[in-house]
């Protein structure tokens, strides 16, 4: 029931990490829920590791690449693709029928991510964890000053929901305090937090290819260490059903 560690890349591994670790405590298959998981880049390692994958998503486009990824892996019977959004997940989810669920990159673009994570809290069981992925407020910030766009970079500090300007495509960013007190007040108790990207973004693509294994070594070792977590790319938290 356990993930190949070959399916991380640097730039995934302390999310893999961390679900392995979750999947590792589990005494039988998994029932997960990704939503937003697109093409299954997380459900389909999920599904050859022996677990049954429902993946919501409002592209077909993206559904219809999960479902050839899903069949060419021999795990089609494992995946299940829906059409949908995140805040509609009660009309195609049963409540409290999901062990573990998937919110990756999502919660910065939907349009009310309290109604969406509370969702995501009624499809699981008690005691279930949600794995939760958020852009990192402070990465965006350096990152546009760094680039010399300082005025933007301005307006994501002053911003109430960390977004730069109108043409901005986050509707809103986070550090660990507004992720922590987002699940926490959807009935989540958050065990874990990691920085993700922390270094993966920042090194040349030649020193990516040269030596992925010292750069995923480098991500996992600082992952969960202050302050290089908070300015991180993105924030991981592991959050549990009360």
């Amino acid at each position: 029931m356990g993930v190949e560690s070959s399916v991380a890349s640097p730039r995934t591994a302390v999310v893999w990490q961390v679900l392995r670790r979750e999947i590792a405590g589990a005494d039988h298959p998994l029932t997960a829920l990704d939503v937003g998981g697109g093409t299954g880049g997380f459900a389909v390692p999920l599904a050859r590791a022996g677990h049954s994958v429902t993946v919501v998503d409002p592209s077909p486009d993206a559904l219809a690449a999960l479902t050839r990824r899903a069949a060419e892996a021999g795990v089609a019977d494992r995946i299940t693709a829906l059409q949908g959004d995140g805040d509609g997940l009660a009309d195609l989810v049963p409540p409290e029928s999901v062990d573990l669920v998937l919110c990756h990159s999502m919660l910065e673009v939907v349009d009310d991510p309290h109604k969406v994570v509370t969702a995501l809290a009624a499809t699981l069981r008690p005691g279930g964890a949600a794995s939760v992925v958020v852009a990192n407020r402070a990465a965006a910030v350096l990152a546009k000053a760094i680039g010399g766009h300082l005025a933007a970079a301005a307006l994501l500090v002053a911003s109430p929901d960390g977004r730069a300007d109108d043409g901005d495509r986050l509707r809103r960013r986070y550090d660990v305090d507004t992720a922590r007190a987002l699940l926490a007040g959807c009935g989540f108790a958050v065990e874990q937090i990691h920085g993700v990207r922390i270094i993966a973004d920042l090194v040349p693509g030649s020193v990516a290819e040269r030596e992925p294994e010292a750069l995923q070594a480098f991500e996992l070792a600082l992952a969960g260490a202050s302050p290089y977590r908070d300015i991180a790319t993105q924030l991981h938290l592991l959050a549990r059903k009360s």
